[in-house]
């Protein structure tokens, strides 16, 4: 676990998808079941703003909230690794981990979907993991 700061990019039950900078990246068929956004400064493998997903009750779009990096996400997309750093006040449970390996496992099909129209690779979920397990 790590303490981390998160700009709070997709608010808890937003369809709305952002891209950094560039305005709206896509409309979602479902809500968004947490908060979502990066870690200003902190960039990911992907080269993007390290990506992070905060459970708990729905925070403003643009708010940035002090919390705690518990696990991740392992996911890929078009390649190249993108994991997401799940956090929350306090350690997650085994009900919040299912249904966050439900959701990036449906998103992961949506994301292909999306890249293929835009020329790029697929998108997988590859589970959760602690933080310092290397990705594959």
């Amino acid at each position: 676990m790590r303490a981390v700061e998160v700009l709070v990019e997709v608010p808890k039950g937003s369809f709305v998808k952002r891209e950094a900078g560039l305005g709206v990246e896509y409309l979602s068929p479902v809500p968004c079941p947490f908060n979502y956004g990066c870690i200003p400064g902190e960039l990911a493998e992907d080269g993007d703003p390290a990506d992070a997903l905060i459970l708990g009750p729905r925070l403003a779009s643009g708010s940035t909230v002090r919390t705690t990096a518990w696990m991740r996400v392992r996911f890929l997309d078009d390649g190249a690794h993108d994991d997401k750093l799940i956090c929350s006040a306090s350690p997650p449970t085994q009900r919040e981990l299912a249904h966050i390996e439900r959701f990036f496992s449906v998103y992961a099909v949506a994301r292909t979907a999306l890249n293929r129209l835009r020329g790029r690779g697929a998108a997988r979920s590859l589970g959760i993991a602690p933080l310092l397990t290397p990705s594959p």
